[in-house]
């Protein structure tokens, strides 16, 4: 669901983000995201045992979907075909 708002921003659903880990576990396969590989693959923020990021709150603009969709790609994709598009990664990850 996606409902206009102010100068062009949209309020989106929410990203239906089920907290694995895959993509934090695979930083190195995205240009957007190599800055944030440890060496191993695994974002340096990522805690493997809660699978949960350590900045959360703090997390560059590339982890944050919602806001990431916004600034780079909302005149490019529907928010809907751009979740199916990155639910579609996830299963391949």
């Amino acid at each position: 669901m996606v409902a206009e708002i102010s100068k062009g921003e949209k309020i989106l659903s929410p990203f239906p983000c089920t907290a694995c880990g895959k993509c934090c576990q695979n930083v190195d396969k995205s240009e957007q995201t190599k800055f944030l590989d440890r060496g191993d693959g695994t974002c340096y923020h990522f805690d493997e045992n809660t699978k949960l990021c350590l900045i959360y709150e703090n997390r560059p603009l590339v982890c944050r979907v919602e806001q990431y969709y916004q600034t780079y790609l909302k005149e490019i994709y529907e928010w809907e075909e751009f979740v199916k598009l990155n639910l579609d990664i996830c299963q391949k990850l």
